[in-house]
């Protein structure tokens, strides 16, 4: 009669394997294993979006700026993404964010502009579709 042997592993042994939650796992590649959670992970992951991810334009709000000739200095820009940041830590979507005369809609989870315009180009200064506004 033939023998079958079955290696099965454990929950415990593929969680080790794949996620390296053991001190000998990681004692294996020189240091201890660190057990950080998912919210951790998430939240440092948000804070180095808000530092340093670069915004981008969609393709309408390049054209509105090409269209418009409206060019945006580099503390302009710095204020922009400033001003979106805090959109963010408030809890806002989309926002009116203000940067001297000219009035940008982002959309701040995708940390993108979705629209910009001067504010005197802007049509009876209404701005619909926002859940926030920042003045940068």
């Amino acid at each position: 009669m033939n023998k079958i042997q079955q290696n099965f592993l454990s929950n415990l042994q593929i969680r080790e394997q794949y996620f390296n939650t053991s001190k000998t796992a990681g004692a294996d590649k020189g240091k201890e294993a660190q057990g950080v959670s998912f919210q951790d992970i998430l939240a440092q992951k948000s804070l180095d979006a808000a530092k340093g991810a670069p915004f981008k334009f969609s393709k309408h709000a390049s054209n509105r700026l090409a269209d418009r000739n409206i060019e945006l200095t580099a503390g302009q820009m710095e204020r922009l993404a400033e001003g979106a940041q805090k959109a963010g830590v408030k809890g806002i979507r989309d926002s009116l964010v203000m940067v001297d005369n000219l009035a940008f809609i982002v959309n701040v989870p995708n940390a993108t502009v979705v629209t910009a315009m001067d504010q005197n180009q802007a049509d009876e200064n209404i701005f619909t579709n926002i859940d926030g506004a920042v003045i940068a």
